[in-house]
């Protein structure tokens, strides 16, 4: 069994741009004790008011599976800890697991603490002692060890004999500027693992792009514990990402981390941390990346209609996440049926999806892209059929953008639009040009579909796609547009960008339409 101690709440929110309130601490804290990882490091007490109260509004929860751990540091060089403030405020925490770290590289020592190298030893050990005197757990985290163990390696393992001298149940091996490679792990951890006879531990940083790997070769040399953050989160360039670790361990290597079927939450947990941290989740993290089982070339898509396992290297659902296949100019017929069928819609002739699929690659070759407009592709491809009937035409537009004197610029936009045999023409007026056609093609709309109203333009993004032509240039326009939690997104493309604009915006309506219309639906 692998212990799993995720740190997210400590060394995660460390990452430049993350700053948890106390209530997401405790909401993500939930997450993981839910998900099944053995410890929870909520903060250092001793820091900041805010992780005092973690620690306050933890003690009155019920935890199922996991411990909570509060971190901090050795009591100060050439003092005890008995009056130490740190000391003082990692009991005041109430957990029952208290994480300190010590030095353990000989420059640290000498140029930081300021100290002499026995002291150094005197403080680790009385520091873990004193707190396991008060009834406490005590991890030690072995700080810098990889580099001072590469600079002394005799001393590097004294400061390791310290801590278990003092009674510390687990030390841990910190690579903490994140530069060691995995083969030097992988001596160093077997090398201490002889010399040493309570488990060991491991937490990586990922300043050299090693600290999965790092992780994965700690475990093979010798430890039990894996330190880590969700999706990698940390300073500098992160930490380790559990959300590697977690299935490498268990689905490649064999191990056991978590409760069996646990391991399928893992793509929601990493989705939920990201938004606590008001950060965009990263498409293309293993595993857990919405890129991650994405296929966007005809010839993977063609081979997995026939193998799932032709082109994925385990079953996406183990942790959570899903197969998708893209829609693009390299797409081929297997793209085009795989995308069908994702939006259960009928393939009844094999020229139907020949003519869909030279429509997408000649709009793609004028500047429209569909992989991230999936709607717009879908609207093509029931636009190839002879019996389609659209909720609405559009017949023609006129925008105006003005500046009066005495009034800030504001728009204007006409639109005539046909829906069955009557043709609606209608104004609407807006802060900008896409603003006022949106409201113009709602008044000519929402008589005959009254739940248009439901529809919320969520995300509007603008590309270039050659800058050298100037104001000439083709300009994309990719709209995002939500109804409750049914999101959708439409592309549109034109040296114009009022019409490029005009063209994403009628997507995003009919696309809306038809499947609130039940005409067709995701399957999602």
């Amino acid at each position: 069994m692998i212990e799993i101690y995720d740190t997210t709440l400590r060394d995660g929110t460390q990452r430049k741009d993350i700053s948890l309130s106390c209530s997401d601490k405790l909401r993500v804290a939930q997450r993981l004790d839910d998900l099944g990882v053995t410890f929870i490091e909520g903060g250092w007490p001793g820091s900041n008011p805010k992780d005092v109260e973690f620690f306050s509004r933890a003690a009155e929860m019920t935890w199922k599976h996991a411990l909570i751990a509060a971190f901090g540091s050795t009591c100060r060089a050439k003092g005890g800890p008995e009056d130490d403030a740190n000391i003082k405020a990692l009991l005041d925490a109430n957990t029952p697991v208290c994480t300190i770290f010590g030095k353990t590289w000989t420059l640290h020592v000498t140029e930081v603490l300021r100290t002499t190298l026995p002291d150094n030893l005197r403080i680790i050990e009385q520091s873990v002692a004193y707190l396991r005197s008060k009834g406490k757990r005590v991890i030690y985290d072995a700080e810098h060890f990889f580099d001072g163990y590469k600079e002394d390696s005799a001393y590097a393992l004294e400061t390791l004999k310290a801590a278990i001298r003092g009674g510390a149940e687990r030390v841990v091996m910190c690579d903490t500027n994140g530069g060691t490679l995995p083969h030097e792990i992988s001596v160093i951890v077997k090398t201490i693992s002889e010399a040493v006879e309570i488990p060991l531990g491991i937490h990586a940083h990922n300043d050299g792009e090693c600290a999965v790997a790092n992780s994965l070769a700690a475990v093979q040399a010798g430890c039990t514990q894996v330190q880590g953050t969700i999706n990698g989160y940390g300073e500098r360039c992160g930490n380790a990402n559990l959300c590697s670790i977690l299935p490498d361990l268990e689905l490649k290597l064999g191990f056991e981390c978590l409760e069996k079927g646990k391991l399928a939450g893992l793509y929601d947990l990493s989705h939920f941390v990201a938004e606590m941290a008001n950060l965009s989740p990263d498409e293309y993290l293993a595993y857990v990346g919405h890129a991650a089982f994405a296929h966007k070339g005809g010839v993977h898509v063609s081979a997995m209609r026939r193998s799932a396992k032709s082109y994925q290297h385990i079953d996406p659902a183990l942790v959570g996440n899903h197969m998708s296949v893209v829609v693009s100019e390299l797409s081929g017929k297997a793209n085009i049926l795989s995308k069908a069928e994702e939006y259960g819609l009928k393939v009844e002739d094999n020229e139907h999806v020949t003519s869909t699929l030279n429509n997408i690659k000649e709009l793609e070759s004028q500047g429209f892209s569909f992989e991230a407009a999936e709607a717009s592709a879908v609207l093509l491809f029931k636009r190839q059929r002879p019996d389609y009937k659209p909720p609405f035409e559009l017949v023609d537009f006129f925008v105006n953008v003005e500046r009066r004197h005495g009034r800030s610029t504001f728009a204007e936009a006409t639109v005539k639009i046909k829906v069955g045999d009557e043709i609606f023409h209608t104004a609407g007026e807006g802060v900008g040009p896409v603003n006022a056609l949106d409201m113009a093609m709602r008044k000519a709309l929402v008589g005959n579909y009254p739940y248009i109203n439901e529809f919320h333009l969520m995300d509007y993004k603008v590309r270039i796609l050659d800058g050298s032509l100037g104001t000439e240039a083709i300009t994309r326009v990719l709209i995002d547009t939500q109804n409750g939690f049914h999101r959708w997104s439409t592309v549109g493309a034109s040296p114009n960008i009022i019409e490029a604009s005009w063209m994403a915006l009628a997507d995003s309506f009919e696309y809306g339409l038809m499947t609130s219309n039940g005409a067709f639906e995701e399957s999602k």
